[in-house]
């Protein structure tokens, strides 16, 4: 467990500062999801956007989900993200009262099993694909990459995955889905929705970041350090937990995205 200075995030901010020396195209609004019985609300939301090197192989590539607590949010890329030296495929996923869950859990799964098969062809390395996402994004990060049934349904293992960092997102049953089941936003649940009814030994390299516990949304930290715990407990040697001090839930993405950055590219390296 790191608390997170803002001295100390500053500094990492001008280290990291330098860019990538590469052109970067974006590819827009590109469907996800297939088949003749798609809905015309799937057609509309299941789509990504690929922002990645041109003319580079073997890039680690970030699948990101953005956050509005399941019932807003657009896709786009946090400029901390961008000229990184790797890809970002950014989700758009259902929302919430359109759909009730777990749909938008199913539409993260298949995001990023499309970006198992895609990726290559962008020239990206499939080895080499991290997930992650703030708040509601950080929610389906950790869901997915936690509870192996979804991407299972792919045929993907979880575990190959090559990261998985939840930035400020629920890790007990997200308060959206208590209220489609009439329970108050603010009573803690942890059932077979929430990330934290499956914490693992065996994940591959799984960061949590919040922002401070005392700034971030009611419980934020220690829903993520109640995981961070007892993945620990059960022996996970890849689990790791920072708090960036000093910041709430809205201005903690910029330093959440620059641990992201980070952690990228330390276990890209590694692959």
């Amino acid at each position: 467990m790191r608390l997170l200075s803002l001295a100390s995030l500053a500094l990492a901010l001008l280290v990291s500062a330098s860019s990538f020396a590469a052109e970067y195209q974006t590819d827009k609004d590109i469907p996800y999801r297939e088949g003749e019985t798609l809905t015309e609300y799937q057609k509309e939301r299941c789509k990504v956007d690929v922002y990645y090197p041109a003319n580079e192989k073997g890039f680690a590539t970030v699948v990101w989900f953005h956050g509005g607590g399941l019932t807003g949010g657009s896709k786009s890329v946090p400029k901390e993200l961008k000229n990184q030296g790797f890809a970002v495929v950014a989700v758009n996923y259902r929302l919430s009262p359109k759909v009730k869950s777990p749909a938008y859990i199913e539409d993260a799964a298949a995001a990023i099993a499309w970006t198992f098969r895609n990726i290559e062809k962008f020239g990206g390395d499939p080895k080499k694909i991290f997930v992650s996402g703030y708040s509601a994004g950080g929610y389906l990060t950790g869901i997915v990459g936690l509870d192996k049934r979804w991407l299972a349904a792919h045929e993907i293992d979880a575990d190959q995955l090559a990261g998985v960092a939840p930035l400020s997102g629920q890790m007990f049953t997200h308060f959206t889905i208590r209220s489609e089941s009439g329970i108050d936003r603010n009573t803690p649940i942890i059932n077979e929705l929430a990330p934290a009814y499956y914490p693992r030994k065996d994940t591959p390299p799984f960061m949590l970041v919040t922002g401070d516990r005392e700034l971030d949304m009611l419980g934020r930290y220690e829903e993520n350090a109640y995981l961070w715990r007892m993945m620990t407990g059960l022996g996970n040697k890849q689990a790791e937990l920072h708090e960036v001090g000093g910041f709430n839930h809205g201005t903690a993405v910029p330093p959440a995205c620059q641990l992201l950055v980070e952690f990228v590219k330390k276990h890209a390296a590694a692959n």
